[in-house]
């Protein structure tokens, strides 16, 4: 798997490490083959996310996290090369707000933000009731595999 980092400066290698075992666990739970996808991650300030947000979703207020999918959920995977599954973009500054309003680590924010996210490339969505619990099922799972909980 081939995961590019961006501003990882701001996260450090124990978390980036974390994350790529969540996005690994993530490909074996789908079937994908995890030495062919590529996804990747910036880390931005609650004023990038903001803009992003308005840009690209028209909603004016600053987001935790955003996700890019290149992939419908029932789209083939290519058989052959690199499976680009897209972007993710988190936002530290409101990930550190998160973490301090539920009553939990920084660490466990920004690993349950990039693997809700990572979901989301993989087509997962929360926008149903029924997909929500889906959704959330699986987040637990990736979560829990990584020995972190709420």
């Amino acid at each position: 798997m081939n995961i590019l980092f961006d501003n990882e400066e701001n996260v450090g290698e124990l978390l980036l490490s974390k994350m790529t075992d969540a996005a690994l666990y993530a490909m074996e739970l789908e079937d994908l083959p995890e030495d062919r996808v590529e996804i990747s991650v910036s880390f931005v300030s609650l004023e990038e996310i903001h803009e992003l947000n308005r840009e690209y979703r028209n909603v004016d207020r600053p987001t935790d996290v955003l996700s890019f999918p290149q992939f419908e959920r029932d789209e083939e995977i290519p058989e052959v090369g690199p499976v680009y599954l897209g972007d993710v973009v988190i936002s530290t500054d409101k990930a550190k707000a998160q973490a301090e309003e539920y009553g939990h680590s920084y660490e466990r924010e920004l690993v349950y933000l990039f693997t809700h996210s990572v979901l989301h490339l993989l087509g997962y969505d929360h926008m149903e009731e029924d997909e929500k619990k889906e959704m959330r099922e699986r987040e637990e799972e990736i979560m829990s595999h990584l020995g972190i909980f709420r």
